[in-house]
């Protein structure tokens, strides 16, 4: 099944884990230590994280290390770009009334 992004941040643990992986690559050990869970339920999360492309891993000797692939986040980026120019319009209509509020006062 071919996951997406949102998929991937749909669940806080995964977004902690992404915002783990955003400092540093990190092993699924090494991951499992910043939560009370087990280690196979962060694998799981890390196998999803993989399915959407969003992380990467990495074979160094023994161990598997998994990478943020921050480029996919664009597309987080380009989706909510829509709702942060609707905000911005709110904000400067907003601007707007306060200003005249404050002009009648005057």
């Amino acid at each position: 099944m071919r996951r997406d992004i949102f998929q991937a941040i749909a669940d806080p643990t995964r977004r902690a884990i992404l915002a783990l992986l955003a400092l540093q690559a990190m092993t699924p050990n090494g991951l499992a230590e910043h939560f009370q869970t087990t280690r196979q339920a962060v694998s799981k999360h890390l196998q999803i994280l993989a399915e959407c492309e969003v992380v990467t891993s990495q074979q160094q000797g023994r161990e598997v290390y998994y990478h943020l692939e921050a480029k996919k986040m664009e597309e987080i980026d380009k989706w909510l770009e829509q709702f942060r120019k609707l905000w911005e319009n709110r904000f400067e209509q907003l601007d707007q009334v306060l200003l005249n509020l404050k002009n009648k006062k005057r």
